[in-house]
């Protein structure tokens, strides 16, 4: 059997879209659509459903699908082994958070990328969930993720560091010139810009807030942390975030920090699937992961590139 068969069939099952598939895999969208008519002939079964707005597995597909990533999967084991003594190479990508993204993880990455030329290394900007269900799927080879767990059990995590959350608002709001630190009380009456529905601190807040006797919480969920910072920074309200990611507004002067009801540090979780084969060039990235977020995190999240 044509294993790039097997890989385009994969990839509609992850994209339940011809086109996507298509892009993901530089190839036509004519050719996707052959390799999965071929492959269902080859089968002798039907594997999607096309459908106005895409395609979607079958039953039969469902159950195929398993097994055609166990056979792609022993075929990068066999290409791996045959290429041990060569120079590292391949694509990995790595999902994370925007915070990392546009933190931390730069540096990180152009460190790599000197140091393993070969490796072709790509960051995707998502949230908790996409992250997962991206290492669950194979489209996604490591992820990092601002959360205590993964929730999935065939996702493992290891805790690479923790970055500290502030408490965040413009020089001019009313709650920066109190002198003091705030209340929970006064904090339930402004508004509050959290993270989307998911992201473990933000919970944690909002059902702070929430328990205060007779309070109304005046809360915002956002699906971007910029979205957030910028908004606080005209003046609109507060926000708890990850100290890196807005250092700079910090030093700026466009955001200080309010003191007020503490929360604890979030974890930064690498997590990857329990039991997916990983490549020689995707055990490099984690290593590099783990080291230069570890050395960022000390350094107060900057990750320089080496001179």
């Amino acid at each position: 059997m044509d294993t790039r068969l097997l890989r385009t069939f994969t990839a509609l099952a992850r994209t339940e879209n011809f086109t996507a598939a298509a892009e993901e895999l530089h190839l036509a969208q004519s050719t996707v659509t052959v390799h999965i008519r071929d492959l269902e002939k080859e089968l002798g079964t039907r594997l999607f459903d096309r459908l106005p707005r895409g395609a979607r597995l079958t039953s039969h597909g469902h159950r195929l699908l398993a097994r055609a990533e166990e056979v792609l999967d022993a075929e990068a084991r066999l290409r791996a082994a045959a290429d041990e003594d060569s120079p590292l190479s391949g694509r990995v990508l790595i999902a994370a958070g925007e915070t990392l993204c546009s933190s931390l993880l730069p540096g990180v990455v152009a460190d790599l990328r000197a140091a393993e030329p070969g490796i072709d290394v790509r960051i995707h900007a998502s949230g908790t969930a996409e992250a997962v269900e991206g290492l669950r799927s194979g489209r996604v080879d490591v992820a990092l993720l601002l959360e205590e767990e993964a929730g999935a059990a065939d996702v493992v995590v290891e805790v690479v560091t923790r970055l500290p959350l502030v408490l965040v608002a413009a020089p001019g709001h009313p709650l920066a010139a109190l002198g003091r630190p705030v209340t929970p009380t006064e904090l339930a009456a402004t508004d509050v810009f959290l993270l989307e529905e998911g992201c473990s601190y933000s919970d944690a807040l909002a059902r702070d807030l929430a328990a205060l006797p007779g309070a109304r919480p005046r809360t915002t969920r956002f699906g971007s942390a910029e979205a957030a910072r910028t908004c606080v920074a005209a003046g609109l309200g507060v926000a708890l975030l990850p100290r890196v990611g807005v250092d700079q507004a910090l030093a700026d002067g466009r955001l200080t920090v309010l003191e007020g009801p503490g929360a604890p540090d979030v974890a930064v979780l690498l997590a990857r699937h329990r039991a997916r084969w990983a490549s020689p060039a995707a055990n490099a990235v984690t290593g590099a992961l783990e080291r230069g977020l570890r050395r960022g995190a000390a350094g107060g999240g900057r990750v320089l590139t080496r001179a």
